[in-house]
């Protein structure tokens, strides 16, 4: 949600803020704007609606704003309309910042995330004499920073400091001071920021790839921290006002990565990269044929200890959770509960003094995750995150962390992270089946070559392509889609929903399929999509017998199947195959094909694949 740029050095800032806000451009917005100070008083602000070409060609993209010092935003709408006045930065001044040009204002900010308490501070800075020309929250935390800097008259991170203890919600918050040009100040409660450093210039960012040009070695602000940057500097802050030390980390991908190449979408793009993200994440697990988890801190002693798991994520993490929940029991006998983070933290938490708490987030800086882990931890649990990015918050706080190795994914609509991640979780249980004694040894060696056949299976997936998009110019138009099947194939079903939902708008829902008569059948029609996954055996038969009673009533039927269970062919209209393997994984094959359908309906219907509407890529407020 949002992205935050910020640079300082020697060249000229406005071309680099540009390139950083086109890299975050995946987040999601609707306005976005630039504040650069040229070593004088005034900062120039310049903002615009819309996509962010608006705002390039207001200045030229950059050349028509001077300076070498500034901070950029893409805003998603809050609090306020995406409009002009309400787009970023905003500045402290009580009569200026309401449109572009040059701005004398004590303090000019950027802001990402929502302030709870954001009425009662209005009201405060009311009766200090303080005018507001937005409708934002942005603004009075602006100015709540202002206040505090005149008031007290010191300097900038001690009137940061005394704004983050006053201030309620979450934020990532990027500012300059006029009584200090050439200097950036930034701090963070429950949103990301990361800092870059390279040959005497200072780069900030909501996320990696804005930097990735520029250095590979980031300093991540922790929760409730400040920061002065400098050229080629950053000091780092905590709350009491002392100056701490933060470790560097090395971004191991690259530039390149973070780019199209060639690909129309990114999204198609990383769908082909499945492949790699899942051998490079079970490679950096499994060692000389064993699984070793040694990485994550969990031992032998703690595997064996571990008396429950509870899986809580949002979203398509969720969905891994619960194709996980499935092959976990199945494989350990230990009792799996999978929890939405959104309201994990809403009911009162049973959690045995014994059980495991897995959080799953690419970004790992997903709010309502980060919360659920916050509260297991209040709560005596052990826990252990599921993340894509090193170094990020969940990373950071979580008692064990497993880095799945995707790289970056830029599209909104996961695709590689999803496989990565559930690529994790098959180690994981296999690891933990073997140590409680319900895996042989005959079984683990042949759980290890069927983890390790995965990849190659999905490259072979990824050559039906032409048929699924065929498939998917033909159902474009469909009002409704209807995903079924049991066990881990309902779960897969539900990732399959979600897909194309959010990037094609139709409306698509996932159900059990013995859950069809109890109600949702009513909602079939003439030619109502029902698609069907069915690579359970011994529940296929089943499944079928749900789907026949949708065809009874005019539905059309599309079959996703493993090879050589050719009888679903007699059933339905039209079948996917995929290649076999075993039932407990044969869901990351599954999906692959539901991806395609739901990205190839999103081009057939001429939409923004990557960035569809109302969707930023990483929640990072509640």
């Amino acid at each position: 949600m949002c992205g935050i740029v910020g640079f300082t050095g020697e060249h000229p800032a406005a071309p680099i803020l540009l390139d950083g806000l086109s890299k975050l451009e995946y987040r999601g917005y609707d306005s976005a704007g630039l504040a650069v100070r040229d070593g004088s008083a005034l900062a120039e602000v310049v903002k615009a609606t819309g996509k962010l070409r608006n705002l390039a060609e207001k200045i030229d993209n950059g050349s028509a704003l001077p300076g070498s010092c500034g901070i950029g935003h893409t805003r998603w709408a809050t609090h306020g309309e995406p409009t002009q006045i309400n787009a970023h930065p905003h500045v402290s001044g009580n009569a200026t910042g309401s449109a572009s040009g040059p701005v004398e204002s004590d303090v000019v900010g950027v802001h990402n995330g929502i302030i709870e308490n954001y009425e009662d501070l209005k009201a405060k800075l009311t009766r200090h004499g303080y005018q507001f020309y937005s409708d934002t929250d942005t603004e009075i935390l602006i100015k709540l920073v202002d206040y505090y800097y005149k008031k007290y008259k010191i300097g900038p991170i001690d009137a940061i400091n005394r704004m983050m203890v006053r201030v309620r919600g979450s934020y990532a918050l990027a500012l300059m001071f006029k009584d200090y040009p050439g200097e950036i100040y930034a701090a963070r409660k429950d949103s990301p920021l990361i800092i870059g450093i390279s040959e005497g210039e200072t780069y900030l960012a909501s996320d990696v790839p804005a930097l990735l040009k520029y250095t590979r070695n980031v300093y991540y602000i922790d929760n409730l921290q400040s920061v002065r940057l400098i050229p080629g500097e950053a000091h780092f802050f905590d709350l009491n006002g002392d100056e701490v030390e933060m470790p560097v980390t090395e971004i191991t991908w690259n530039a390149e990565a973070a780019e199209k190449d060639g690909f129309e979408h990114f999204m198609i793009k990383e769908i082909h990269e499945q492949p790699k993200a899942v051998r490079d994440t079970l490679n950096s697990l499994i060692k000389e044929d064993r699984i070793d988890l040694s990485g994550t801190g969990l031992t032998d002693d703690i595997l064996r200890d571990t008396d429950s798991i509870h899986i809580v994520a949002c979203g398509s993490a969720w969905h891994v959770g619960m194709a996980s929940q499935y092959i976990l029991e199945d494989l350990t006998e230990v009792p799996v509960r999978v929890e939405l983070a959104s309201e994990f933290r809403y009911r009162k938490l049973l959690l045995s003094e014994h059980a495991l708490v897995i959080v799953i987030s690419q970004s790992g800086e997903t709010a309502d995750s980060l919360a659920a882990l916050r509260e297991a931890k209040a709560k005596g649990a052990r826990t252990m995150g599921i993340v894509n990015v090193i170094g990020s918050t969940i990373a950071r706080e979580a008692d064990h962390v497993l880095y799945t190795l995707a790289g970056p994914e830029i599209a909104v609509a996961t695709t590689k992270a999803y496989s990565a991640q559930l690529a994790a979780m098959y180690a994981f249980a296999v690891e933990l089946g073997s140590v409680h004694g319900k895996i042989s040894s005959e079984m683990y060696a042949y759980y290890i070559q069927e983890l390790l056949a995965i990849p190659d299976k999905i490259s072979r997936t990824l050559e039906d392509k032409e048929r699924i998009q065929w498939f998917a110019a033909k159902f474009s138009h469909a009002h409704d889609i209807f995903f079924i099947g049991r066990g881990v194939d309902y779960a897969i079903s539900l990732e399959g929903s979600l897909k194309m939902k959010e990037i094609s708008y139709i409306h698509s829902e996932a159900y059990a399929a013995g859950e069809m008569k109890h109600g949702t059948i009513s909602l079939i029609e003439n030619n109502t999509l029902v698609i069907g996954v069915l690579t359970q055996k011994d529940l296929l038969e089943k499944t079928i017998s749900n789907m026949k009673e949708c065809k009874a009533r005019g539905a059309y039927l599309m079959g996703l199947t493993s090879y050589g269970n050719y009888s679903v062919e007699d059933s339905v209209n039209f079948t996917i195959y995929v290649p076999k393997a075993d039932p407990h994984f044969i869901g990351s094959l599954a999906v692959i094909p539901l991806q395609l359908l739901g990205y190839y309906t999103s081009v057939a219907r001429g939409l923004d694949v990557d960035k569809p509407r109302n969707l930023a890529k990483s929640v990072t407020v509640e």
